[in-house]
């Protein structure tokens, strides 16, 4: 059994860092767009524009985000991207008390603060081997993964509140300073954040080596497989589920906050069960097993209805978030281990903008179905799809493993 990881002080830091970050990013996917409709009176193609452009940068820059990473200090890379997103996202309400903002500057500040989160993220995701030992990742991870899951779920409620109270372009500041706070606490980590010596030998090269890597590895490429196709599919139906539980389903505004904050709880749960299941069962069984139990719980959803069966809808989520979130941390802990650090960066890039990549893809998908079925139609053959996506990892040798030391061994 490995020491606790919130022993570390460092890791601490690092911890109050992700949630100061965390809240403020899904904080701002409330504000954000409010600002747009409230203060800017934006239609909804401007407002639909404006989503798009803050998820555009991982498409655009998201491979060579991993190549610059893996070339600078990690850690000074969160720092700095941390502050450019303080000085973007402030400027949002300053504009706005001056009436000098407009929808062109709000786009403009849109893709810059997501160019800034797709190197922050990469770094993130990069800077943990160096912080903690091998033994600790997945418990590091885990942390992480409690983090994100409470941010994703609560973030958007504590986000409305705050702009029902003092509006939304200020609400703005708030995520501002949760970026500054970010840096601050990751600027009091005392440990080494050293800088690749490695030679670049082009962008292009540095690129292909990542990819080249991801693809040559297995369980790795396996992984991405089972991770990039849920994605897609459950992507899909996030797209269409307010959608269905107010117009199939016909739930009130209320209840639907109540019925969509499932995934959060599943998200939470299988953070705070990680190191007690990794260590009794092993993070190689932890990070497949659970993805194939829970995944049949996505046929529930379809079947969603205003009477005791709204629990389906809860329930897929939670259940679903729950073997989803304990495959990630799996996942992202054996690519630490076993990635030179060197070539840390691009690999994590390589998984991100192909994971990330299907979130658009899902949305349309999503709509086609729905356009050409009907709503519950289409959320069938995406829960259907969810169910298949975790087959593929039957593939992978890490069902014949407990833990991840066979292929470390070999790193």
């Amino acid at each position: 059994m490995t020491t606790g990881v919130l022993r570390n002080p460092d890791f601490r830091l690092f911890l109050t860092s992700h949630i100061l970050n965390e809240t403020g990013a899904n904080v701002a996917r409330v504000a954000l767009p409010l600002v747009a409709v409230l203060s800017l009176h934006a239609s909804p193609f401007e407002v639909g524009l404006l989503a798009a452009l803050q998820n555009a940068a991982n498409l655009l820059i998201g491979l060579p985000a991993g190549v610059w990473v893996d070339r600078l200090r990690r850690r000074r890379v969160m720092i700095v991207t941390d502050t450019i997103r303080f000085f973007l996202l402030a400027a949002i309400p300053v504009l706005a008390l001056q009436q000098l903002l407009t929808m062109p500057i709000l786009y403009g500040i849109a893709l810059l603060a997501g160019c800034a989160q797709v190197f922050n993220d990469v770094a993130d995701q990069t800077y943990l081997p160096g912080l903690v030992s091998r033994e600790q990742l997945p418990d590091g991870n885990a942390k992480l993964q409690i983090v994100r899951s409470a941010g994703f779920g609560g973030g958007p409620s504590v986000g409305g509140a705050i702009v029902q109270l003092i509006g939304a372009p200020l609400t703005m500041l708030v995520t501002a300073l949760s970026a500054l706070g970010s840096a601050v606490a990751l600027s009091r980590i005392k440990a080494p954040d050293p800088r690749s010596e490695r030679v670049s030998r082009g962008l292009v090269h540095d690129v292909v080596e990542g990819v080249t890597f991801v693809s040559r590895d297995r369980i790795m490429r396996i992984n991405l497989v089972v991770n990039a196709s849920t994605t897609l599919f459950v992507s899909g139906v996030l797209a269409l589920g307010v959608l269905f539980l107010a117009e199939d389903v016909g739930l009130e505004p209320a209840v639907i906050g109540l019925v969509l904050v499932g995934g959060g709880i599943g998200g939470v749960s299988s953070g705070m069960l990680a190191r007690r299941l990794i260590d009794r069962y092993g993070v190689a069984r932890v990070s497949w097993v659970p993805l194939l139990v829970t995944s049949p719980f996505a046929l529930l959803l379809p079947m969603t209805q205003a009477d005791w069966r709204v629990s389906f809808y809860v329930i897929t989520s939670a259940v679903i978030t729950f073997g989803m979130s304990l495959f990630g941390v799996g996942a992202l802990s054996y690519r630490q281990s076993v990635t030179p650090s060197h070539l840390l960066g691009r690999v994590n890039a390589a998984h991100q903008f192909v994971t990330w990549g299907m979130v658009p893809l899902g949305g349309l998908l999503a709509g086609l179905l729905a356009t050409h079925l009907t709503v519950r139609g289409a959320l069938w053959v995406l829960m259907t799809g969810k169910v298949l996506s975790a087959l593929p990892i039957l593939k992978s040798p890490i069902v014949r493993m407990r833990d991840f030391e066979l292929a470390q061994d070999r790193s």
